[in-house]
């Protein structure tokens, strides 16, 4: 466990000073226990001899005192190292997250991370605010009161150490039970969470259809899942419990039965035998607390695993000697890419020249979404090239390529902050009539007058108070605010009304006409028109380059498409 925490956090000498001072902590607690043994004897010795136990009462007191010291003294250091390893971790891993292909984070990986940061890492501080400190001294403690009862009966000593190795047996034992289970349980109490979310969000969706007292089934065998899973747990670790009780427990019968013995035989005394089994009563505590924290480390250490996991994740590969870009042309030149060896695009090739519109077409699952995300470097191409500015991407700094792109894409996120805050997001220093002037292009500024607190309103979680038309005006802003000389665009899928389509046309032309490289996955007649530049996608293979009109002059694959287009947006209910 340690090991594995010092892969991560490399300060070993704070962690051995810790471990001394616990160390010294559980000999201080044997050392009070040991003092029970002369105490005893002196008031039950007869006659009881006073004096004797007042001396021994004041060591006890001495011993309790300097115990407390060192207490604080340990716990201080303890939440200062844990305090340390949970900022580092954070910080660190914050650090990492900027490296990694935002590839990465496509799936589940972004809800994961987040509870990776928030749960994990103060689960790993833990190890060096409770779990390691206790487990030190509640084993230096009995390995005191074994060292001291050997001074005073060798074969007591035996009695009472004979429980230790056969202790340590069955914690060996129980570790890999314990440690897969509480894989198992972690990762099915991460689905149950991420499905019972889901359930949330889905809300509006089950209660329009009727199905919102049926229940929600991927949360519920989610949450069946996530019991049989616990169930599991609690059956495997069920017998390593009863076998390190049942250990402890005849570890202790053997002391009391060695003691009896020894009394009986005439080798102790009374007082010695009372006080030696009032020693083991209290030598079985700190073994059992030893029992329960070796649990809470397995728990630990699958939260050292969730750290690991993100930090090994391979950054994006930076170039050595980066190049600067030249225009912003775009270029692919006979890519293929695909995921975890499902191809997408096959020898795939498009040029889109510096200044100009090229609207995306085909169906779903074509690969346009994999063509922005190549352009922004989500992953690396398995063969040919992409080139913005005639370099390859590879070849450019994360920082130079993101600096040119501005992305508008469907799943437009908005921080739980005022409207300017999310736009001065992408212009941090944008002055007040920069962002009036963004706003205005992409009529931002109509939303903001009805709002009520206008640039100052909070637009909620993932801008839950604006609807999905208004959202894509803010991203549009946003790029407009960047200035950025390509814009990559994934227009929302979902039907707009009147007044958001009119909107996001105006945003559209208003990027198209200062100069930009607008690349664009069309879903509305009226962008797919206005592109200069029309590449249909199919089979992640370019079907088809052409103006509008040329495409319709050759009446292919993109004709088929438009046609089907314009009588699905002419349609009406009634047939009319």
């Amino acid at each position: 466990m340690i090991n594995r925490l010092l892969a991560l956090w490399p300060h070993p000498a704070m962690l051995r000073t810790l471990t001394i001072r616990y160390a010294v902590l559980g000999v201080l607690q044997g050392g009070m226990l040991l003092g029970l043994i002369p105490l005893l004897q002196a008031l039950l010795q007869s006659p009881p001899d006073l004096n004797l136990a007042a001396r021994w009462t004041g060591i006890i007191a001495v011993l309790g005192v300097a115990y407390l010291g060192a207490l604080w003294w340990a716990k201080s250091l303890g939440y200062r190292i844990a305090h340390l390893i949970m900022r580092d971790l954070q910080h660190g891993l914050g650090r990492h997250l900027l490296t990694l292909p935002l590839g990465w984070f496509v799936g589940d990986r972004a809800g994961r991370t987040a509870r990776t940061v928030a749960q994990s890492t103060p689960s790993a501080a833990s190890i060096v605010s409770h779990v390691w400190p206790e487990l030190v001294q509640s084993i230096a403690t009995p390995l005191t009161v074994v060292a001291g009862v050997f001074l005073i009966d060798w074969r007591m000593g035996l009695a009472f150490l004979v429980t230790l190795p056969a202790a340590m047996v069955i914690l060996r034992w129980s570790a890999p039970i314990v440690r897969e289970t509480q894989v198992v349980m972690d990762d099915a109490s991460s689905e149950a969470a991420g499905r019972a979310i889901e359930f949330a969000q889905a809300q509006p969706v089950l209660r329009a259809t009727g199905r919102a007292q049926e229940g929600f089934a991927p949360m519920e065998r989610a949450l069946d899942q996530q019991r049989v899973a616990f169930r599991a747990a609690l059956n495997r670790h069920t017998m390593p419990q009863i076998a390190y009780i049942a250990v402890v427990q005849v570890g202790f019968t053997i002391v009391l039965v060695s003691g009896a013995l020894l009394a009986l035989a005439g080798e102790l005394s009374l007082a010695e035998t009372i006080a030696l089994l009032v020693l083991a009563a209290r030598f079985v505590e700190p073994l059992a607390q030893v029992g329960n924290l070796f649990g809470t480390i397995r728990v630990a250490e699958v939260a050292i695993d969730r750290v690991a996991e993100v930090l090994d994740a391979a950054p994006l590969p930076e170039p050595a000697q980066p190049k600067p870009s030249g225009d912003s042309t775009v270029e692919f030149d006979n890519v293929t890419f695909g995921y975890g060896g499902r191809p997408v695009l096959n020898d795939f090739g498009i040029r889109v020249p510096a200044g100009t519109m090229t609207a995306l077409v085909g169906p779903s699952g074509s690969g346009k979404t994999t063509v922005l995300r190549l352009i922004c470097r989500f992953w690396d191409v398995n063969g040919g090239s992409v080139r913005v500015g005639g370099v390859d991407v590879r070849e450019l700094t994360t920082d130079s390529l993101m600096s040119q792109l501005a992305i508008v894409f469907q799943d437009t996120y908005l921080f739980d902050g005022t409207l300017a805050e999310n736009l001065r997001l992408a212009a941090p220093d944008a002055t007040d009539d920069e962002l009036a002037d963004a706003a205005a292009a992409s009529r931002l500024d109509e939303v903001v007058a009805r709002m009520p607190d206008g640039w100052d309103t909070r637009v909620g979680e993932g801008g839950l108070s604006l609807s999905g038309g208004e959202r894509q005006r803010v991203a549009i802003a946003r790029a407009l605010l960047k200035e950025a000389p390509i814009v990559l665009l994934d227009e929302a899928t979902a039907a707009l009304d009147p007044e958001n389509d009119a909107a996001v046309t105006a945003g559209l032309t208003a990027l198209t006409s200062r100069g930009r490289t607008v690349v664009v996955i069309a879903h509305r007649l009226t962008t797919i028109e206005q592109a200069d530049q029309i590449v249909v996608i199919d089979g992640g293979r370019t079907a088809e380059v052409g103006s509008h009109d040329e495409l319709m002059a050759r009446g292919a694959t993109y004709a088929r498409f438009y046609r089907e287009r314009l009588t699905a947006a002419s349609w009406q209910v009634g047939g009319r």
